[in-house]
């Protein structure tokens, strides 16, 4: 599929995004056309035929016909060059002018509504001729920028828009002599406008403030063992760092040197820091608190956990949720619907003979004024950011607010066991063979990277203070076992199944743990018994899912039927299916979504290692416990980036809060704009309701979409 991203620096407003959204997706050469307002970019997908430099001239006078002050380029605006001085990093250099620039927007605002304010104020204490110069004046200090939008609209063909709406209703008002009721119109639309951009930008810093955890620069040692301050971008894997206390580590690598804690509260929202020395694994992002640390780069910078992270959380906004998407459809058809109204409402009666043609214009322009639908536009997707936003900041990275309605409405959790439910700290516990056997098994299972192979390698070289000999042909048979030669045998290990397979007779083991039997030249040896433990805090957390409202916990797992069944009983689990094979996993999965009713969803919780089939085909995909690994991120619809399967029940909090905002804004908005036409339309409003209904409903439903959820 051919595509292609337009960013669009300086995009702030919902209501424009979603029409320069709807507009391209109608162009020929486009498929799919979408805005990601927190990145300020459009990604599109493009017809064969399609030449990106037309579609880059189509679309760019697209957005200048709603917004003309966006800059719409191919390229992202690039950082300056990173200095030499070590007390300014190109970042902090970037963001220190943005700040400036909105504080310098701020005194602009805040200088035009004191002028405006003063001569609003003049004109309504002074009578004569000097009152309606003074209320012009006044008019246009808050409204010049609305009449020449309006009018640059018009020109272009896009009429029924908000600027429209007010310029005509405003305009109308003063020619039937309301002149106050006219500024304050617009004195109030502009309070209002200025509260949206204050509040999309909120929303938007609620989701980018995990920019904080991108580094700025890297202290890389080079050759000679100088330090020298490079961009992370510059680094490349097996270079060595070195992070000082009190500062990030720039890039994913092993500890070579030193000691220290890490605050790791950016990534996992724990606020216990971790100790980490000489061979610990170390993530980007992570906070230096109290140590000297040379780090072994395992990866690059654009592969690191904190770009991933990232790239998850910016590209959230983006997928929206089928609500979001009904309100940009819905607004669509109910302003043109109004303002259709509005017309003959302003004609039909007094033709009837039912009064007045300048009562009836007036209600008219209230009709108008209440017809702009920004308290629908921007809250709703606001609510969405800021409860993405909300999880974030909990250690809970969800894709998109499709994947928080989703959440919303599962009520059956299906868990993976290892990993998930259990540490996935193996030991060995029992042993039935020799001490040849042993050193046989340790052989193969050194091959692999399972717990459990771990846990046997780990017991053997505990016990003989040696690493397990070499091994030849080594295979794996998955969900069986593995196979490979020592010492002249043909080595066969794994569960009952591989046994059975080989037809090798051996005796059948019936107690708790996992069982790794072993056979040479299909004899039968002995086996090997290793066990994991529940998590603590476990059961709390299932109970509170209960509470939360899910009303089925489910089990998939690869172990043993009396294993499985003994840890699913502790827990409360409702049904507990063991003994299944990787792709038993992804069919029990589509029998319970075939079952599932339509309305409700089905979520999957797994380690996000060796569960990514199952994940990425269940509702919603749930990778917990998955700090660092690229295959949670990459298959899962939401991550836990640590290991607390607690957050399960904070997620769904946060998922159910947002919904409720989210109808609320709904139900709120258009009860009182309904109630407000028809008390418009039987003469029993005035022009400051309908401004209400207007701005200060659009004003409380922000409000409360940006409410901790």
């Amino acid at each position: 599929m051919k595509e292609m991203t337009i960013y669009l620096q300086g995009l702030t407003c919902a209501n424009c995004a979603g029409k320069i959204e709807i507009a391209v997706n109608k162009m020929k050469e486009t498929k799919e056309a979408q805005i990601n307002l927190v990145k300020q970019e459009m990604h599109i997908a493009l017809q064969e035929h399609a030449e990106e430099s037309v579609v880059f001239d189509k679309v760019k006078k697209t957005v200048h016909k709603y917004e003309p002050d966006v800059e719409v380029t191919t390229e992202k605006h690039k950082q300056e060059p990173m200095h030499d001085c070590c007390c300014c990093s190109a970042d902090g250099c970037h963001e220190h002018g943005h700040e400036h620039a909105e504080q310098g927007s701020i005194k602009k605002t805040i200088a035009r509504f004191a002028v405006g304010i003063l001569f609003f104020g003049a004109a309504n204490l002074l009578e004569g001729t000097l009152q309606i110069p003074l209320f012009l004046v006044a008019y246009f200090i808050f409204g010049y920028d609305v009449l020449w939008r309006a009018i640059n609209n018009i020109r272009r063909g896009q009429v029924f828009d908000e600027n429209f709406l007010m310029s005509l209703s405003t305009i109308g008002a003063m020619a039937i002599g309301e002149m106050s009721e006219a500024v304050f119109v617009m004195l109030f639309y502009q309070v209002g406008e200025a509260f949206q951009d204050y509040a999309v930008t909120r929303s938007r810093k609620s989701i980018t403030s995990l920019m904080d955890i991108r580094p700025d620069y890297a202290n890389k040692i080079d050759e000679n063992g100088n330090i020298i301050q490079v961009a992370p971008e510059q680094v490349q894997k097996g270079d060595k760092i070195q992070v000082k206390a009190g500062e990030k580590i720039p890039l994913d690598g092993v500890v070579t040197t030193g000691w220290a804690m890490l605050d790791t509260v950016a990534l996992t929202g724990e606020a216990v820091p971790r100790r980490v020395d000489a061979g610990s694994a170390v993530l980007s992002g992570c906070i230096n608190q109290d140590g000297l640390l040379e780090i072994e780069v395992t990866k690059p910078f654009g592969e690191s956990t904190v770009m991933k992270i990232l790239e998850l959380v910016e590209n959230a906004a983006g997928k929206k949720s089928k609500t979001e998407k009904f309100i940009t459809r819905f607004a669509r058809v109910y302003t043109p619907a109004v303002v259709v109204l509005a017309v003959l409402l302003a004609f039909i009666p007094p033709l009837l003979g039912m009064g007045e043609l300048t009562v009836w214009f007036g209600r008219a322009l209230m009709f108008l004024v209440v017809s702009c639908p920004c308290a629908l536009v921007l809250s709703v997707p606001l609510s969405y950011f800021a409860g993405i936003g909300a999880a974030s900041k909990n250690g809970i990275l969800v894709k998109g607010g499709n994947y928080l309605d989703a959440l919303c409405h599962t009520d059956c959790i299906v868990f993976d066991k290892t990993g998930t439910l259990t540490k996935g700290e193996f030991a060995v516990t029992k042993i039935e063979g020799d001490d040849n056997m042993l050193t046989w098994l340790a052989a193969g299972e050194a091959m692999s990277n399972h717990p459990i192979a771990k846990a046997i390698v780990a017991k053997y070289t505990q016990t003989t203070n040696q690493m397990p000999p070499a091994v030849l042909a080594y295979q794996e048979k998955g969900g069986f076992g593995i196979s490979y030669q020592i010492d002249g045998k043909q080595m066969a290990v794994g569960n009952s199944r591989l046994m059975e397979e080989l037809g090798v007779s051996y005796q059948k083991y019936d107690g708790m743990g996992s069982v790794v039997y072993v056979a040479a030249d299909n004899a039968y040896l002995g086996y090997v018994v290793v066990d994991d433990t529940i998590k603590e805090n476990c059961k709390e957390a299932l109970q509170n899912l209960k509470k939360r409202g899910i009303k089925a916990l489910v089990m998939l797992s690869g172990d043993r039927k009396e294993t499985a069944e003994a840890i699913g009983q502790t827990l409360g689990i409702d049904r507990i299916y063991a003994e299944l094979l990787p792709q038993d996993k992804v069919s029990k999965m589509e029998e319970m979504l075939q079952k599932q009713n339509p309305k409700s969803k089905i979520a999957f919780v797994g380690d996000g290692i060796n569960d990514a089939p199952v994940l990425a085909g269940a509702d919603v995909g749930i990778a917990m416990g998955a700090i660092g690994s690229d295959a949670a991120i990459e298959a899962a619809d939401v991550v836990l980036m640590d290991d607390d399967i607690g957050k399960l029940e904070v997620g769904l909090r946060i998922a159910k809060n947002t919904r409720k905002i989210v109808l609320q804004n709904i139900i709120f908005a258009l009860g009182v704009k309904a109630i407000m036409l028809i008390m418009i339309a039987i003469g029993m409003s005035t022009m400051w309701l309908a401004v209400f209904a207007d701005v200060g409903v659009a004003v409380i439903a922000i409000c409360n979409a940006m409410r901790r959820k």
